[in-house]
């Protein structure tokens, strides 16, 4: 072995450093940890636990437990028992703890009895983080992505899905029922006959089961039931594969990637533009936000609630008009003349306004008609309309929001690399964390405590990265 670097004789006696402090050198992440979560006052952040009793057993400090929790998730272990395995084996740990060793049950029921106070947590270091001004070009992104669910495939139910199962027990039973009636003429054993009786009767139980399940779907309002974790829904992901998952929301910070808010939600992207903003707007007590968004969050209605709580938002609109796959004029070849309050056609005659306005999926729309004469005798007609009426254009009443908001967003046309480049860094970066695999809780309360001690930790490592142990401590002891 010579040439090589040889390691000590393990028999030979060792004297270890006298302190746990040793071990653990100025610049090591878990400093940081110890010094902010003992500057918090986890009573009013509302963990239980605080105040304790003067009988009962004694019990572990909630700041203990938090340290471990957010060790636990800047490490990449996020398991209750994998944690409690990391207690009794990591020095780095033992230190942080002081060498307390929690079981898997204490650590798993601190995290599901402490939601409020693990948000309030999350909440703080935002809060930290805006006082150093991490903040001040008030620009954000926001997206969602779906994160999957402690819940199969196989235990989500719709009624496509009901309908496959049904019929195929329903054949089962059939193909028994034959097997059954064959019996006598080929001379079946009493117990082959006895054993197929049975199966039958159990089918028609499941049968009656998957019936009664059918009509809990049909009466459910989304349609679908998952009876693993009933909150989470079966959505469409990347590739339009389907997966049972969780839809999460959130808003970055467009100049240092932090996460300003999140939420978790199992609906679609669409609807979720102004409700997250806002939740931006009380992260960073400032109104005049300007927030980026990709055409998934393109909704005339959602955009007109974010512009009047006061910001700026920027969504790009995709072409669903459907003109080019029914082959006739698409609808961005008609332009209109807001002075005239008409639009123009592609062979320049002009759309009048209708004297009504109708209510479609909850919005107010004008229709704007080209003259009947003008039309038949338009050798474009073939191009621009299928139907003996002529062309009909409709427009929001308010959209001249949305003009608006295309006018600003050509000034700046690195607008969604900007987006992709802000807000899809933090997902990519917490499901690695996460191992690529479902949460590990169920509901949404649990799973929302989930993602609030995901983001704590992504933050947390955010600002280690951009201010340094030594800096994030320093900064931590005068703000908070």
């Amino acid at each position: 072995m010579s040439g090589f670097i040889k390691g000590a004789n393990r028999a030979q006696s060792t004297l270890f450093p006298e302190s746990l402090n040793d071990f653990v050198h100025a610049e090591n992440t878990v400093r940081v940890i110890d010094v902010f979560i003992e500057a918090l006052d986890l009573a009013e952040l509302g963990f239980t636990g605080v105040i304790t009793k003067s009988t009962g057993r004694p019990k572990y400090h909630p700041a203990v437990m938090l340290k471990f929790y957010l060790y636990g998730y800047l490490n990449r272990v996020q398991s209750s028992r994998r944690l409690e395995i990391e207690a009794n084996r990591n020095i780095v740990l033992m230190w942080l703890l002081e060498r307390l060793a929690p079981d898997f049950k204490t650590i798993a029921d601190f995290r599901k009895n402490n939601a409020k106070g693990i948000k309030h947590v999350c909440r703080t270091f935002v809060e930290l983080c805006r006082k150093l001004q991490m903040f001040d070009e008030g620009e954000i992104a926001i997206d969602g992505s779906k994160f999957k669910a402690s819940n199969n495939k196989d235990n989500n139910y719709t009624p496509k899905k009901m309908a496959f199962h049904i019929e195929r027990v329903e054949k089962h039973i059939s193909n028994y029922l034959a097997k059954l009636d064959r019996a006598d003429e080929e001379q079946h054993s009493p117990q082959t006959v006895k054993a197929t009786q049975e199966t039958i009767n159990n089918l028609k139980q499941k049968l009656a089961e998957l019936k009664t399940l059918e009509e809990e779907v049909k009466a459910h309002p989304e349609k679908q039931i998952s009876t693993t974790d009933p909150d989470s829904r079966l959505m469409k992901t990347q590739g339009m594969t389907r997966v049972v998952s969780y839809n999460i929301q959130s808003a970055v910070d467009t100049k240092h990637h932090l996460i300003v808010a999140h939420e978790v939600t199992d609906t679609t992207d669409r609807g979720q533009l102004c409700p997250t903003a806002v939740l931006a707007q009380h992260a960073l007590k400032r109104k005049d936000l300007i927030v980026i968004a990709d055409k998934g969050y393109f909704s005339g209605q959602d955009i007109k609630d974010t512009q009047d709580a006061g910001m700026t938002p920027l969504v790009p609109k995709g072409d669903t008009s459907g003109g080019d796959k029914k082959g006739i004029f698409n609808r961005s070849k008609f332009t209109y003349d807001k002075d005239n309050d008409v639009y123009i056609c592609p062979n320049n005659c002009q759309l009048m306004p209708g004297k009504t306005r109708t209510k479609e999926r909850d919005l107010y729309l004008m229709h704007y008609r080209v003259r009947i004469k003008d039309c038949r005798h338009c050798s474009l007609q073939p191009q621009c309309t299928k139907s003996a009426t002529p062309r009909k254009i409709s427009r929001w009443v308010h959209q001249d929001r949305i003009d608006n908001m295309d006018k600003l967003m050509k000034k700046r046309p690195d607008l969604m690399l900007i987006r992709k480049q802000t807000v899809e860094h933090p997902f990519g970066t917490i499901k690695c964390w996460m191992g690529m695999t479902h949460s590990l809780t169920r509901r949404f309360k649990n799973v929302r405590t989930e993602m609030n001690l995901h983001v704590l930790a992504y933050n947390f490592k955010r600002m280690l990265n951009i201010m340094g142990v030594e800096g994030l401590m320093n900064a931590i002891k005068a703000t908070i």
